[in-house]
């Protein structure tokens, strides 16, 4: 059964029942429109958001509110793995009284709603601190140093990793062995390097599990498989000599020292990149468009390929046996469903202008909308079925924009498995009209004359087995010669039925027996071949090409070349 989908607007904040598909308001939370932004707990249990003049815990089982932690003006907020903690981020200011900093960042208790500690943090960029899946560890980084705390204990710095300039890292979400992978931007013509330590080893020559460095990274971004022994690191540069948005290139690295670039299969841009639920292989969507998709293991070994098409976008449901490719932004906003156990795609739907998309929990129902003010024509939101089938379209009026979507998350175990059905079904919902005529000039509109065929851009590449290719590619290549033969035999057998004489002809001077003399064996060489390019030429004269005159003229002289070739034979006899 799917979970409610709560809803952030100008009407405030609203929930949907995802079950029953009716895009009826089912409750209002809060009916500000001033609330600035929303987020759940992980497991779903605890809503938190904030308006202009405070933030607020909601229990979701009672659909209460629980606390008012009267904190005005948060911009951002963040649950902690378990939802224990609420970090809330408002905007830096100075007490000009004091001549300091009021601090920004506040950490919250949830279960009491007192403050556990509030801390200065300047900007917004990488705000947020980082926890272990089991909360047994909490960083932040200040001022080039990453400053760890445990058991969600803020007034005590158990431990610190210095590096110089270091502009971000990334705590593994998994539990002990802890695991944080830094970056330091290189200076002076020296490379950036990606490295990963495991906690609290960060002293020695063995504190560093892996090392990666590299050129041309303005920024970088981790991404960690959910048991945290794995890691791409995605490095970007603001621009380059070959593109206006710059390069990227994609690195690996894991806990047992491995480090690699990741292959591309095409050239150009990496615009997505995301870990299996099954932690052991990895999608990436890249190269110019129509961009190519393929799956990786953790040898970085290319083992499916979705082929090329319009995406930028991919999500793999929370039970890892359906993938969602999409083309959203300044594509048109297709939908593909894969099978991930067959490799076969589903269906593929558009949902055109859609800027923010998400499964629910249960893995079979997808949330597409189109939000403000990122987009305020056609603002509102669908519910599609991974088989195709729309169950909801809601179009919102224009002094009821939403602003921000999400599904209400559940608990781990609660997320059943399914078996996934390869037939589309069809809608009880009027699908949304794709305009697909080719555009024509205002003056060729009313002309009566017919429209123009339009050919498609692009050819797109099919998917393939990549494993399955390379494991045949010997045997392939050998069928191939022996086709070759083959071919090329039935062909001199035709030849020679067409032309009896040819075998004589071949005869004579396929073999080169010396005479005895060399200036006769000299004159018998040039003569045969002679002989073979005149041969070459009658072929290319069967064939049907146009002959100069000066090649007619060398043909006739065959004959007489042939009876000087036996003459020379039977003097040297």
């Amino acid at each position: 059964m799917a979970a409610p989908i709560f809803f952030r607007g100008a009407k405030g904040i609203w929930t949907v029942d995802g079950a029953t598909f009716t895009a009826d308001i089912a409750n209002y939370i809060d009916e500000k429109n001033s609330c600035r932004c929303m987020i759940f707990s992980e497991d779903g249990s605890k809503f938190a958001w904030c308006n202009a003049d405070s933030t607020f815990l909601l229990d979701t089982r009672t659909m209460e509110v629980i606390y008012d932690l009267q904190q005005p003006k948060v911009v951002a907020l963040k649950f902690s793995p378990k939802g224990t903690v609420l970090a809330c981020w408002s905007n830096y200011t100075v007490n000009r009284e004091a001549g300091s900093g009021n601090p920004n960042l506040h950490l919250y208790d949830v279960t009491t709603g007192v403050v556990k500690k509030s801390l200065i943090q300047k900007k917004q960029q990488n705000w947020e601190p980082q926890w272990s899946a089991d909360e047994g560890i909490c960083c932040r980084n200040v001022n080039n140093e990453l400053h760890f705390f445990e058991s969600n204990n803020f007034d005590t710095i158990v431990n610190k990793l210095h590096l110089q300039k270091v502009s971000s890292f990334s705590l593994a979400n998994s539990t002990s062995p802890y695991a944080v992978a830094t970056y330091v931007p290189g200076t002076q013509g020296q490379p950036s390097f990606a490295r990963i330590y495991q906690y609290p080893n960060f002293a020695g020559n063995n504190a560093v599990l892996a090392n990666k460095s590299f050129f041309k990274a303005d920024r970088v971004n981790f991404f960690w498989n959910k048991i945290g022994n794995s890691l791409l690191v995605l490095t970007s540069t603001e621009s380059s000599d070959s593109s206006y948005y710059g390069e990227q290139g994609l690195h690996f690295l894991s806990k047992t020292g491995e480090s690699c670039i990741v292959p591309p299969q095409k050239q150009g841009p990496v615009y997505h990149v995301e870990w299996s639920p099954c932690n052991t292989e990895f999608i990436v969507l890249h190269g110019y468009m129509p961009a190519k998709t393929t799956i990786y293991n953790l040898k970085c070994e290319p083992v499916f390929d979705f082929g090329t098409g319009p995406r930028n976008i991919c999500s793999f449901n929370p039970q890892g046996n359906i993938l969602c490719l999409a083309g959203f932004g300044n594509l048109a906003g297709n939908l593909e469903f894969w099978d991930m156990k067959s490799k076969k795609q589903i269906v593929k739907v558009q949902a055109a202008d859609t800027t923010y998309f998400e499964w629910s929990p249960d893995g079979q129902y997808m949330l597409t909308a189109t939000t403000a003010p990122r987009l305020r024509v056609g603002n509102g939101f669908r519910l599609w079925h991974y088989t195709g089938r729309l169950m909801v379209q809601h179009t919102s009026p224009g002094q009821a924009e939403i602003w921000q979507a999400a599904w209400q998350p559940v608990p781990l175990e609660a997320k059943s498995n399914f078996t996934v059905s390869l037939k589309p079904v069809s809608s009880d919902v009027e699908q949304p009209k794709v305009q697909s005529a080719a555009y024509r000039p205002p003056h060729a509109r009313n002309s009566g004359s017919a429209q123009p065929t339009v050919k498609p851009l692009h050819d797109y590449e099919p998917p393939s087995n990549v494993k399955k290719i390379e494991g045949d590619k010997t045997p392939s290549k050998n069928k191939k010669k022996r086709e070759a033969r083959k071919a090329k035999a039935a062909m001199e057998g035709e030849n020679k039925e067409e032309n009896p004489g040819s075998n004589t002809v071949s005869s004579q001077v396929s073999d080169f027996v010396s005479l005895g003399d060399p200036e006769v064996d000299k004159k018998l060489r040039s003569l045969q071949k002679k002989v073979q390019q005149i041969e070459k030429l009658k072929e290319q004269q069967a064939s049907g090409k146009q002959m100069e005159k000066n090649q007619l003229d060398k043909i006739k002289t065959l004959d007489g070349i042939l009876q000087e070739i036996n003459q020379l034979k039977l003097g040297g006899n």
